[in-house]
């Protein structure tokens, strides 16, 4: 099975400025201790991981580079990309409610690499306790700067906050927007997948709403496919194979499992469905949303 590897990071922060990775304390996490990955992660070190995996093409993340710097990662990648021939494709910082956020979004056209943005929206601790920065008005400003733009926007926030999408779509209507993390489901108790669900469901009616199959770890415990199974294939039945595509999200979910583990499981999960529809969820997918050449 030929792979996209839609989400994942690389950073150096011996010479980059990526204050969480390298500035003590370090900040509370969804994993716990993630000293582990406060080091170098380049290529060679993912193509390492992913060995044995017929890894066509890469799509990074920013990984928090320092605010200050907002376009500073993007140039690094696309450095990385001339030299190394890797990632294909890259998710840029953005800061949607900041007064360079135009200057900014300029930048970026000169940057033919990055083809989406991201701002994590401030978000609540727990649903039902009031909406989140998806709904500010000076973010809501910058989406409709964005949207003017060729860049698509990944938005990753707990699944609670995705009804703000709503608030979206009416200053950005035909915006492709990629949700991250699979709408981040950490808590499985019984009440909150409904909710989960619920969310998604929704997402999934507003246009054109992709989704990544990432971030599934939980906290304390490694990557297990009994833990993953039903998530897997409900994000994939609401999304549809042509809406949806795997992520590792390495470095960081590393802390929860091996690359090997993590794709097997999307393997494993998926076994049962058409070829086509697996071709859609490990690189087709990916390749069109993203603008890729295809594989």
């Amino acid at each position: 099975m030929k792979i996209i590897d839609c989400h994942h990071h690389y950073w150096d922060p011996r010479v980059n400025p990526h204050p969480w990775l390298t500035d003590r304390p370090m900040i509370p996490f969804r994993y716990g201790d993630y000293s582990a990955i406060c080091r170098p992660w380049l290529p060679e070190d993912h193509a390492r991981a992913a060995a044995g995996w017929d890894l066509v093409a890469s799509i990074t993340m920013e990984g928090e580079w320092s605010p200050a710097d907002p376009l500073g990662e993007a140039r690094w990648m696309a450095r990385l990309a001339q030299e190394q021939g890797t990632p294909a494709a890259h998710v840029g910082q953005i800061w949607l409610d900041r007064d360079d956020c135009a200057k900014v979004l300029d930048g970026y056209a000169t940057l033919p690499l990055t083809r989406s943005v991201r701002h994590k929206p401030r978000s609540t601790p727990r649903p039902g306790m009031g909406p989140g920065g998806l709904a500010d008005p000076a973010y809501l400003a910058g989406v409709a700067a964005l949207a003017r733009t060729p860049l698509m926007f990944d938005l990753q926030c707990p699944w609670w906050h995705l009804a703000d999408l709503a608030r979206l779509r009416e200053v950005a209507p035909d915006l492709p927007v990629i949700v991250n993390h699979t709408g981040l489901p950490a808590d499985r108790s019984p009440d909150a997948l409904v909710g989960w669900r619920a969310a998604l469901e929704q997402a999934a009616g507003m246009g054109t709403v992709y989704l990544k199959i990432s971030g599934l770890g939980l906290p304390g415990r490694p990557w297990r496919l009994e833990d993953n199974r039903d998530i897997i294939r409900t994000a994939i039945d609401i999304f549809g194979p042509d809406r949806a595509m795997f992520g590792s999200n390495f470095p960081v979910d590393g802390l929860c499992g091996s690359f090997d583990t993590i794709f097997s499981g999307f393997d494993a999960a998926t076994r049962d469905y058409g070829a086509a529809e697996r071709a859609a969820l490990f690189h087709g997918t990916a390749a069109r949303v993203y603008g890729l050449d295809p594989v």
